[in-house]
C-alpha cells in the first residue's frame, strides 16, 4: 500500500460489527465491516465514539490489530470492570450492531513492509495490538525483513493473539514471551519482568541497526526504552506508543494514548 493512501481528512463513519470474539482473559477482538474504508497502515489507530440515549458521549482510541490486507478492521479491547467504555464493547456488542469510528490516525508508529532492516517489537499486555497488525502485514507481503517479538504478559491466559503468534513463530519469526505472574508446568518461555539483561539478550544486536517499536503501559515503555538506550541502541531508532490513565480517558483507555 502506498504511504500516501491513508492521508485524508478524518471524519466519523459507521462501522458494523462482524464478530465479537474472546481473544484472551478479559480481552475481546472486534472485527468491523466498514463499507467506505479505503485502507490503513500497520501501527495506526482509530477513535471510537459511543453516544448514550441522553446524548452523553464517550470516546476512546484503539490500535488497529488487523493487517491492511484483512477484509475487516479489527480492534483488541481489554475489559476493565470499572471502565466506562470497554464493558459495553466487549459484553454489549453483537454481530450487526453499529458504532461510530474515525480513522485511521497516525503516521509515526507505523512499519513499512519495504524496509529491509530487522524489525524488533517489544510489547507489554494489550500493547501487542498494533504488533499483531504488523506481523500479519509482514506475512501477507512476504517481507524479507527478519523480525522478532518480545512480549510480556501476566499469565498464559493473558497472552493476546496466542494462536496468531504461534503461526508467526512457525514461519520463522522470533517470538519470545515472558510471563510475569504465573507460569504453567513445563513453561519454556521467560519468567518474570523484562530486565535490562533480558532485553539485551532477546532483541536484535545494536550492530544490526533494527527498527524498534515498543508499546505498552507508560512505566513498561519507559523502562524498556531506557534499557534499549543503555544497551547502545540510538534513541532515534526507537518508536514508542504508551497508554495509561490520562485525564478524560477514564480507566479503559486500554490502548496507546501518547506517542512520540
Amino acid at each position: 500500500m502506498a504511504r500516501t493512501a491513508v492521508r485524508r481528512r478524518l471524519r466519523w463513519r459507521l462501522a458494523t460489527v462482524a464478530t465479537n470474539t474472546s481473544e484472551a482473559r478479559a480481552v475481546h477482538r472486534l472485527s468491523l465491516q466498514i463499507d467506505d474504508w479505503d485502507g490503513h497502515l500497520p501501527g495506526q489507530h482509530v477513535d471510537v465514539r459511543l453516544t448514550a440515549p441522553d446524548g452523553y458521549q464517550a470516546q476512546r482510541s484503539y490500535s488497529i490489530a488487523s493487517a491492511p490486507e484483512s477484509p475487516t478492521v479489527d480492534l483488541v479491547v481489554q475489559r476493565l470492570d470499572d471502565g466506562e467504555v470497554s464493558p459495553y464493547l466487549t459484553d454489549g456488542l453483537r454481530a450487526g450492531d453499529r458504532l461510530e469510528l474515525r480513522g485511521p490516525i497516525g503516521g509515526y508508529f507505523v512499519w513499512h513492509a519495504e524496509l529491509d532492516a530487522p524489525l524488533q517489537l517489544v510489547a507489554g499486555g494489550s500493547g501487542i495490538a498494533p504488533f499483531l497488525a504488523m506481523l500479519d502485514h509482514h506475512a501477507a507481503t512476504g517481507s524479507g525483513a527478519p523480525a522478532r517479538l518480545l512480549y510480556s504478559a501476566r499469565t498464559l491466559d493473558d497472552v493476546i493473539g496466542r494462536a496468531r503468534l504461534e503461526q508467526h513463530s512457525a514461519r520463522g519469526i522470533g517470538v519470545t514471551i515472558a510471563l510475569t505472574r504465573q507460569q504453567p508446568p513445563g513453561w519454556a518461555g521467560l519468567s518474570g519482568r523484562l530486565t535490562p539483561q533480558t532485553i539485551r539478550e532477546h532483541v536484535w544486536p545494536v550492530d544490526q541497526l533494527p527498527n524498534i517499536f515498543v508499546c505498552g503501559a507508560t512505566t513498561f515503555v519507559e523502562a524498556v526504552a531506557d534499557s534499549l538506550v543503555e544497551a547502545g541502541h540510538p534513541a532515534a531508532a526507537i518508536r514508542i506508543e504508551r497508554f495509561g490513565d490520562v485525564e478524560g480517558a477514564g480507566r479503559d483507555s486500554g490502548v496507546p494514548t501518547t506517542r512520540r
